[in-house]
């Protein structure tokens, strides 16, 4: 029998996925949650103090239940000399557009303010990605009565959270877009790339705690398969980019609806993920380092002259490898069209 991961938190079994950069709007997550599912936050990229509005504007257009999640700090201690290189590598882009490449720098994300706010003011579900929290943080979010989910992306990383206290698990398979959520900051060549099906029997194998499958998922058929798999729900970005109440940057809007392909990168960011193929990832793909956040903080003002400009050649353009069958749709009837 299946476990159900959203036990009290939503009728149907369809969670919109928390994606970090302002696509995950309170207005997207009261939706999703109004319609029956389970909407999310993206705490990743924002301070405390944002993340904290967020949930208030979130809470003032619902009262259906909505997670927050939280990028796990790492401990990446790139090379000067790799980071030099890159820079050096892409300065002619910075160059055209006329911008200076940024200081690739180490931070934590305001993680431990963050965090400290989640426990004074408790939401329903608490996600991580790019890690497992101790047991310790996890054992203090469940006894404010949060749940807590670990997104994992191999069984390795699903024992390490399962013996960590975790409520449910994250299962991020291959096809998903955006960042890989696997704890090792490294590249795709050191494991993690895993497709979703495979995945979920993979863990199963390892651990007994309630799935939430994630990776491709498009249509009521996908969630159907997973839930069949031995996952208790589906978690789905992708298929909500397109919808109006989601942040989606007007220039990634329009590359969602031409003819392309996705693939995994380091070019902007220093960990992998996966997005929409461009000039910038043909061109810089191969050298891009090890080395997060200091390369997402290297080409952040590249990414933003080139938003500004309505150039999609040298924007991160994150999507999941179903993206065609992406719809503009209200999200609304989106959890609706996923529903089994």
């Amino acid at each position: 029998m299946t476990a159900a991961p959203l036990e009290g938190l939503a009728r149907r079994p369809v969670v919109a996925a928390p994606m970090a950069g302002g696509v995950s709007t309170p207005e997207l997550a009261a939706a999703a949650g109004d319609a029956g599912g389970l909407g999310f936050l993206a705490g990743g990229y924002r301070t405390a103090a944002e993340l904290a509005g967020d949930i208030a504007k979130t809470r003032a257009l619902t009262s259906a239940p909505f997670g927050v999640n939280l990028f796990v700090p790492g401990d990446d201690r790139p090379e000067p000399e790799a980071l030099r290189a890159y820079a050096e590598r892409i300065s002619s882009d910075a160059d055209l557009a006329g911008v200076t490449l940024g200081e690739p720098r180490a931070d934590d994300d305001d993680w431990a303010a963050k965090f400290d706010g989640l426990l004074a003011d408790p939401v329903p579900v608490v996600s991580f990605t790019f890690g497992c929290p101790t047991a310790e943080r996890i054992a203090a979010l469940r006894e404010r009565g949060s749940r807590v989910w670990v997104t994992v992306t191999t069984p390795d990383e699903a024992l390490a959270a399962d013996a960590a206290g975790a409520d449910a698990l994250v299962v991020q398979g291959s096809e998903a877009g955006g960042h890989r959520a696997g704890f090792p900051a490294g590249g795709p060549e050191e494991g993690g790339e895993i497709g979703l099906l495979p995945l979920i029997a993979l863990v199963r194998t390892v651990s007994g705690l309630p799935l939430v499958a994630a990776g491709g998922i498009m249509r009521d058929a996908a969630v159907a398969a997973v839930r069949s798999a031995g996952a208790g729900a589906a978690q789905a970005g992708t298929a909500f980019l397109l919808a109006p109440e989601a942040g989606t940057h007007p220039v990634h809007r329009a590359a969602l609806r031409r003819p392309g392909r996705t693939a995994l990168t380091r070019a902007f960011t220093g960990k992998p993920a996966r997005g929409l193929v461009n000039e910038f990832m043909r061109r810089h793909s191969a050298y891009a380092p090890i080395a997060y956040p200091h390369i997402h903080h290297m080409t952040r003002p590249l990414r933003a002259a080139a938003g500004k400009a309505g150039d999609p050649d040298a924007m991160s353009l994150w999507a999941g490898q179903g993206f065609r069958l992406a719809e503009e749709r209200p999200a609304a009837e989106i959890v609706e069209r996923l529903s089994p």
